[in-house]
């Protein structure tokens, strides 16, 4: 019996997709590349609906209507000092749509409901429409929101082991039914032995009729097509049938990665049709979804462990997710006070002041300059995470360096409390994530611009965030627990896949 009709016998699911197809009558074209041009013309072609999303979210990117670092938002001042400044923290899980979270969701959140109605069929198929997504996302966004192209590279690597995990699944599954159906035919065999135990030829027959059973329906030749895998070879043949063999699968393999859709090159698991993987990739979005709406509140767990009694806390401008910190561990009867740095040019630190103290915090608003006066008062450093880079260093927003500059040269310990949605997989380099936006906000264009002016010839950088070493660091507080920037590369290797780190650039 060939291994393709036991796979018939068993009923297992081949992979091929274009047979489907023609016995459904739906002319489907597949998804042979990752580009985001390719991506964009098959949602045209079979899922118009949801390219129409996609475009809606893209456009809200670049608009800034969805992000909290975009230029437009940065720079307006008078919005940050109006709003009340508890709205962010009524309503839903989060709040104001200007919150990276926010974001985040909403991605997750567009990703599941491509993913879970289109039309793919393999796991090859999948991780190539993830990228493909990931670099229209990630270009949208751009370096103000990296979170976008972070949990793109989680659900990657979500795929690939429910991928993995489906695969051997299945092979589980089949080599424990054939394991039934060689016990049925052996107990059928020695049921007619029994029966014609006179007939010693007969007998000597289905001997070998009951061997060569055994053999056609080991593992061994589910896994293997070729005969001689089948049949022990002879002594004499061993070493050409080896040969022939390692060529062949050689052979197949190249042939396979030469056939094989796409731009990038998969396993060949990734190439193969397997019912229970839509289901249980649609379980791993889930979770995800399901640790982002739980961020805040492990995060906030963990506060009374790094705030004590009668300590002075020092913040740099303004964070939900500093400023929750702090409250969790008032709620819980904890008396500090907090030193907030007004954050100039934006000055969100006078928001930030304003909703601690209506919480009954005792606050403190101080310029930026007077950060080295007063930190020999300070007991810790709390800085909010634009991102956290690979070598365990921080993006946080501009100013955040000077004040770790002083924390270190006072011996104050830097906590940075930050979602593990903000890992990012780069090294820093020149610019690293950062956004550079109209001097407006430090300098009015009037004052240049008046005659004989001696800023003329001045040039004026405004970075929105600032790089700061992992030797300025001292603790990483997540939603998983807290960890000191040497350990960040092995949650990298937890959370992404080292051949997704450069999907997008």
């Amino acid at each position: 019996m060939s291994p393709s009709a036991i796979s018939e016998l068993l009923d297992v699911p081949g992979s091929s997709t274009t047979q489907r197809n023609e016995e459904s009558g739906a002319k489907v074209v597949e998804i042979s590349s990752s580009s985001p041009s390719h991506i964009r013309a098959w949602l045209k072609h079979n899922h118009p609906k949801h390219l129409s999303a996609l475009d809606k979210f893209e456009i809200q990117l670049r608009l800034g209507k969805l992000t909290t670092s975009s230029t437009a938002f940065t720079r307006s001042t008078d919005s940050a000092l109006s709003a009340d400044p508890n709205s962010s923290l009524k309503g839903d899980i989060f709040g104001s749509g200007r919150n990276r979270r926010y974001v985040t969701f909403r991605t997750v959140e567009l990703l599941r409901t491509i993913v879970g109605e289109t039309r793919w069929n393999t796991g090859g198929q999948l991780m190539m429409l993830l990228r493909g997504l990931g670099k229209e996302l990630h270009g949208a966004g751009g370096m103000r929101e990296p979170a976008i192209g972070n949990v793109v590279r989680r659900i990657m690597c979500c795929v690939r082991e429910e991928v993995h995990s489906c695969a051997t699944t299945s092979a589980s599954t089949l080599a424990l039914t054939c394991g039934h159906l060689k016990d049925n035919m052996e107990r059928m065999s020695l049921d007619d032995s029994k029966d014609q135990s006179g007939d010693h030829v007969k007998r000597g027959s289905l001997s070998a009729t009951t061997l060569q059973l055994q053999r056609t329906l080991s593992l061994s030749s589910m896994l293997w097509a070729n005969p001689h895998q089948v049949d022990p070879p002879k002594r004499n043949e061993l070493r050409r049938i080896r040969s022939e063999s390692v060529s062949s699968i050689d052979r197949q393999q190249s042939e396979h990665s030469a056939s094989a859709p796409g731009d990038i090159n998969f396993p060949p698991v990734f190439y193969e049709y397997n019912a229970q993987l839509r289901s249980a990739v649609m379980e791993a979005i889930q979770e995800v979804m399901s640790e982002l709406e739980d961020l805040h509140k492990n995060i906030n767990e963990q506060s009374t462990s790094h705030i004590h009694a009668d300590e002075i806390i020092l913040v740099y401008a303004r964070s939900k997710t500093v400023e929750l910190f702090l409250k969790a561990a008032a709620a819980k009867k904890r008396q500090f006070q907090v030193i907030v740095c007004e954050g100039a040019p934006h000055f969100g630190g006078h928001a930030m002041a304003k909703s601690l103290a209506a919480s009954g915090i005792t606050t403190t608003v101080i310029n930026d300059s007077a950060t080295f006066a007063l930190m020999a008062r300070v007991n810790k450093v709390i800085l909010p995470a634009h991102a956290v880079l690979a070598d365990g260093g921080l993006i946080a927003p501009s100013g955040s360096h000077m004040v770790a500059l002083s924390a270190r040269s006072q011996s104050v310990p830097v906590i940075a409390v930050s979602g593990m949605f903000k890992l990012c997989p780069f090294f820093p380099h020149d610019n690293t994530l950062n956004d550079f936006v109209s001097p407006g906000s430090v300098m009015d264009y009037t004052s240049i611009n008046s005659g004989g002016s001696a800023l003329e010839n001045v040039e004026f950088i405004n970075p929105v965030h600032d790089y700061i070493p992992p030797q300025l660091i001292d603790l990483y507080v997540t939603n998983i627990g807290a960890f000191q920037p040497s350990y960040i590369y092995r949650l990298l290797a937890e959370y992404y896949n080292s051949d997704d780190w450069e999907s997008f650039e």
